[in-house]
């Protein structure tokens, strides 16, 4: 009995095991069989190693057909900084996209798209030299890795993904400024292949995008304009791409910070003319303070600004606020002079300090009058 226990009990393990193994096979020759899809890493890799070996990267992928290879550019602007009239540049935070066809690397077995950002493997594919010819400083990302990415598609379509970022030169028309609407420029050019080998075009749709609700301190993003244009050179031709940047300047800024600020101090100059004409120190006090404050302010506001050599809305705007504040001072020298000469003319026997002391005489007896009347 207690044998027969026992063969039941081995049949039914050694079953077991052996639907185990059956399933476990199934499995391992479709990793993914559940949803369809067969993605073999190891196998896609070793197409790609393959494909490199006979793989020259100096060659253009076209230059065997004798036509120019085309490029398509995106870009994808995630920070746009402060722009800045003083040096007039400004920052930007970019991912640029190039893509092109490469038929060298063009293999139908592969399964699916190759996700490549390992340095030392992406030197080994060609990608456009390309540069910015109006940038002043770049930056390549690292942290936390190199960010570049190159994928390769079965077709051969190839897409290479740079994370920058760059300070760009903006030669600013400040004339109407702070009112003025200025256009800033992104340059991409290719470098050492003119167009008979190399052709840079943008993407049609989309070529420029603004991550999110992107602002700008100062500006305000009218419009973004794509362009292609060609330079040329005394060693050749070479294609070049241009996105214009439409930047209208927000008046809020200055309005709190000049434009109100002078109008107060405008308004306090004129409290001169309420004060008595023989209040001397306290009219010349005031008249001083308030044109050393508005050329204080004059000063601050162009230190901001580079030294151009036009007239700008802003330096009219100071100049008036100026010449207000200047008159107020001039009107109380002009009253108190017309006022002394008219006191000598009544009593020519009297000086302009005599006249001045009758004035202060006369002012105190009068208001000594009025109190003795009232009480």
């Amino acid at each position: 009995m207690f044998s027969e226990v026992c063969q039941l009990v081995a049949v039914f393990l050694f079953s077991t095991c052996y639907v185990i193994c059956k399933q476990h096979s199934r499995f391992s020759s479709d990793p993914v069989g559940a949803v369809g899809i067969n993605f073999n890493s190891t196998t896609d890799l070793a197409i790609l190693d393959e494909l490199l070996r006979t793989y020259d990267r100096r060659e253009l992928p076209t230059t065997h057909l004798g036509v120019a290879t085309i490029v398509t550019c995106e870009v994808d602007i995630r920070s746009f900084g402060s722009i800045s009239p003083e040096t007039m540049d400004y920052e930007i935070d970019l991912y640029l996209r190039e893509s092109w066809i490469d038929e060298r690397l063009k293999k139908k077995t592969l399964s699916r798209n190759l996700d490549l950002n390992d340095p030392h493997l992406i030197k080994r594919i060609w990608k456009p030299e390309v540069f910015f010819p109006n940038a002043k400083m770049a930056e390549f990302q690292y942290v936390t890795v190199p960010n570049v990415l190159v994928r390769v598609n079965p077709s051969g379509k190839i897409l290479y993904v740079l994370r920058l970022k760059l300070r760009f030169s903006c030669m600013m028309e400040l004339s109407s400024f702070p009112m003025d609407l200025q256009v800033c420029t992104i340059e991409l050019a290719s470098f050492s292949k003119t167009t008979d080998e190399l052709r840079l075009i943008w993407a049609q749709r989309s070529p420029i995008t603004l991550f999110g609700n992107l602002k700008l301190p100062q500006f305000e993003i009218e419009k973004v304009n794509t362009s292609l244009c060609r330079e040329n050179f005394h060693i050749g031709e070479y294609s070049c791409l241009i996105a214009e940047f439409y930047l209208q300047r927000s008046i809020g800024y200055h309005l709190v910070q000049s434009y109100l600020p002078t109008i107060l101090i405008v308004v306090v100059s004129w409290v001169s003319f309420w004060l008595d004409i023989e209040a001397i120190p306290a009219r010349i006090t005031l008249g001083v303070t308030t044109l050393l404050t508005i050329s204080s302010k004059g000063s601050a506001i162009q230190s901001n600004l580079p030294p151009v050599s036009y007239v700008k809305a802003i330096d009219v705007w100071m100049g008036a606020c100026t010449m207000f504040v200047f008159a107020a001072l001039m009107e109380f020298t002009v009253a108190n002079f017309l006022w002394r000469r008219k006191c000598r003319n009544k009593n020519p026997q009297l000086s302009a300090a005599s006249c001045s002391s009758g004035y202060q005489n006369s002012s105190y007896e009068m208001w000594s009058h009025g109190s003795k009347s009232l009480t």
